[in-house]
């Protein structure tokens, strides 16, 4: 099985530095006693509070893209201070990924007020992406309701000539402005199409479009 060990120091001190190769030494021999292979190892020299660590981010990155299901670290504070914990570990938490601490010989043990919190942010998100797949379909709806037809329009939806989904669809965002749907509700439509589009982005291109050809 594969891990990743994450080691931090709070500053960029030299001292420090032997505090970054003991740690790492350590959570080596304790992720081997635990039967997992370290893949790579990530370092800080920042405060816990502060959330822009390269080390960190890179380490969320690498777990998603390669789907590391433990982190070893030497205590909880490793991760991070005050909210910025919690964020990380909700992160974590996402991926289906564990924690092991030194600290706590084992999987981190999360107090209950802590846990709790976990999990209020997973429901929280779970009905917030629900809210945002039923403003697409919404936006869908309306958007047939007034003519809209996206397998005319889309390469990928049975039309050769139609414009590839890397592209932002400008035609499409008139169509749909001209329907009279809000930006925010073209925005939503079109990434129930597969366009990865913000409302800013619409809002921008269909100005353009306007200015360019006269509105």
């Amino acid at each position: 099985m594969k891990a990743v060990i994450y080691c931090r120091v709070s500053t960029e001190k030299e001292t420090q530095e032997t505090s970054l190769v003991r740690q790492e030494e350590e959570l080596m021999q304790f992720s081997k006693a635990q039967g997992y292979d370290v893949a790579k190892v990530f370092t800080d020299k920042h405060s816990g509070y502060d959330m822009e660590r390269d080390g960190l981010l890179d380490l969320l990155a690498y777990v998603k893209e390669h789907q590391i299901k433990a982190i070893f670290v030497q205590d909880e504070t490793r991760i991070g201070r005050g909210n910025g914990r919690m964020a990380v570990l909700h992160l974590l938490q996402k991926t289906n990924t564990s924690v092991f601490t030194l600290q706590d010989k084992g999987v981190l043990n999360l107090n209950e007020m802590d846990s709790m919190l976990l999990e209020i942010l997973a429901l929280v998100e779970e009905y917030q992406r629900k809210l945002h797949n039923a403003k697409i379909k919404r936006g869908m709806k309306r958007a047939v309701s007034q003519g809209y037809r996206p397998e005319k329009n889309l390469k990928t939806r049975g039309n050769p000539e139609g414009r590839d989904r890397i592209e932002v669809p400008v035609d499409e965002i008139v169509k749909l402005r001209n329907a009279g749907l809000t930006y925010e509700e073209i925005a939503s439509t079109l990434k129930g199409l597969g366009f990865e589009i913000s409302k800013a982005t619409v809002h921008r291109r269909y100005i353009e479009f306007i200015e360019t050809h006269g509105g």
